[in-house]
């Protein structure tokens, strides 16, 4: 995973000197500075590719996880036409190159990315048919002047887009490369590909499912739920440099370390998987996180932080996570000194467990679902907006380290299976009326999930522990330390006059006013706000507008179901 940064000229002509504040820059100037806000995703290598004639300026922050040797970027191909600037893994590309070389006779990639360059020479656009993975890229054909830029279908990798006062278009990982240079900056959507010249570009959605628009009629089957589960983790676990995983001790991260244990002892029997937790001294997410190492026999280490320490980093975290949607901000200040701590092990990929909340409904706010259609259409809601929240979270809290963060639950074959089992299977607070159903014979939240690994895959209390968000797990004196000392720095006078600041999002307490204070000084930019989402619970549905998994009725009450 690294970074990645363009400029094209709007008319495909030479872009004169750039002045930004106050300064001249030619335009390898610009574009080097510009993408050395976000270097932190890219600590191995910078490589920078401009065609002057066309304008054209790409630049790649290089994290060297698959092809360390070779697969530095830009690739550029090999007739010196087709330049391609790439963040990402791209699963399949063993299979891809595969396929390239029986075509061609001969084809070896320099990196996992690398094949996305050979299939546009190949597919064109039709390329993206092919790949499978989490992707951001650009890419830029002389021949025709033309310009493609895409992103995986959940936003797992972030892409920022934008435009200057020239009507020159920018591309950028981070936000931050962007708001200084661009007049409008906006969030780059998932799944969406924009082809064709500057000022030409064409939009195409290349990720579309029945799902999204129909509410699914399909059984659970659990054997399969397992093996696709199986499956998908097995397909992230290919890189070239040590790897570990988080482990909370929730259900989501405890699978993902169990499921990748038992694979890398297909071919050693020794094989310890390196896992990592961090909480406060006492946090409930310890007990079970231990007590999954112990089954699995991991080499697990504890990050125990002081809170502090953490809320000095509230600037910080803002900065690097671009947003100030509060649950996001509170479960990601622990994450940065878990991520810090995994950085300087020599660790340069993790796993986690983020995304089975959206596909399974494993929120807690999910129990007060009034009906099958609207449980399934909030799953939506949620996988169509995860790369506001956990994928960005996830995401850019590991690379401010340079560390590479995988997602296996969203994995897309993993989420269109998941996405396409009836909601009546996976809501929960219901009597288990289907195949297969195991205790607890009352539904908890992700119960198909649990039930699909319930032989001893993982110790009985971790497997049906109840669902437990990251920023509660860590320490329940940790949201409310952070609440009360963001609510400090807010007058009552400066919040009763929030919604005329803050006509957009107007923040609703004072730890959201905050937050966003803060964000409007690091990106001043009016359109820089407009990329943000607020995670909150559904309202209508009766819950509370705190976000935290405590704030809501069903939390703990469902102890006695599991006994």
């Amino acid at each position: 995973m690294c970074g990645i940064f363009a400029i094209f000229s709007k008319d495909g002509k030479p872009i004169g000197s750039q002045v930004l504040h106050g300064r001249k820059h030619s335009l390898r100037e610009m574009a080097y500075r510009q993408s050395g806000k976000q270097r932190h995703r890219g600590p191995d290598s910078t490589g920078v590719h401009v065609i002057p004639e066309d304008g054209v300026a790409m630049v790649h922050e290089r994290l060297r996880i698959v092809g360390v040797e070779r697969g530095d970027q830009p690739f550029v191909s090999n007739d010196g036409n087709v330049a391609l600037v790439a963040n990402g893994e791209i699963y399949n590309y063993l299979e891809l190159s595969a396929d390239i070389k029986k075509q061609r006779g001969a084809y070896d990639p320099k990196s996992d990315c690398h094949v996305i360059l050979e299939l546009y020479q190949d597919y064109g656009l039709e390329l993206l048919k092919h790949i499978k993975g989490m992707f951001a890229f650009a890419l830029y054909d002389r021949r025709t002047k033309q310009v493609l830029v895409a992103r995986d279908p959940f936003g797992i990798i972030p892409m920022y887009i934008g435009e200057d006062e020239a009507g020159n278009v920018w591309v950028a990982s981070e936000m931050k490369c962007l708001v200084d240079a661009c007049i409008n900056v906006v969030t780059f959507p998932p799944g969406e590909a924009r082809f064709g010249r500057v000022g030409e570009m064409q939009t195409i959605r290349h990720f579309e499912q029945s799902w999204i628009k129909e509410v699914p009629t399909k059984p659970c089957d659990l054997e399969l739920l397992r093996s696709s589960l199986e499956s998908a983790v097995r397909t992230h676990l290919h890189c070239d440099v040590n790897f570990g995983a988080l482990l909370s001790g929730g259900v989501d991260s405890s699978l993902i370390a169990a499921i990748a244990t038992k694979i890398m002892r297909e071919k050693n029997t020794d094989y310890r998987l390196k896992t990592f937790s961090v909480g406060l001294r006492d946090a409930p997410d310890f007990k079970a996180a231990s007590h999954v190492a112990e089954y699995i026999n991991s080499d697990h280490k504890e990050i125990v932080f002081e809170i502090p320490d953490a809320l000095d980093g509230i600037r910080d975290i803002i900065y690097h996570l671009e947003t100030y949607d509060v649950t996001t901000v509170r479960c990601s200040l622990p994450m940065l000194l878990l991520a810090r701590y995994i950085k300087s092990t020599g660790i340069k990929m993790i796993l986690s467990g983020e995304g089975a909340d959206e596909i399974f409904g494993g929120y807690l706010y999910f129990h007060k679902a009034p009906n099958y259609e609207e449980f399934h259409q909030e799953l939506v809601k949620r996988v169509q907006q995860l790369h506001h929240s956990d994928c960005l979270r996830a995401n850019k809290v590991a690379m401010a380290k340079g560390v590479e963060l995988r997602v296996p639950f969203l994995d897309t074959n993993f989420v269109n299976h998941v996405m396409q089992i009836r909601p009546e299977d996976k809501i929960p607070g219901q009597l288990n009326a289907f195949p297969g159903a195991v205790e607890p014979l009352r539904r908890m939240e992700k119960y198909v999930l649990r039930a699909a690994f319930s032989d001893n895959y993982l110790p009985y209390d971790v497997l049906w522990r109840q669902k437990e968000q990251f920023s509660d797990g860590v320490g329940y004196n940790w949201i409310d330390s952070i609440r009360r000392v963001a609510t400090s720095h807010v007058s009552d006078e400066d919040f009763a006059q929030s919604y005329k600041r803050f006509p957009f999002n107007t923040p609703t307490t004072k730890e959201a006013f905050y937050y966003r204070s803060i964000f409007e000084e690091l990106f001043p930019l009016k359109s820089a706000a407009r990329t943000v989402i607020r995670w909150v619970p559904r309202l209508d549905w009766g819950c509370p507008e705190d976000p935290s998994g405590r704030a809501q009725a069903i939390h703990q009450s469902l102890k006695t179901d599991l006994a």
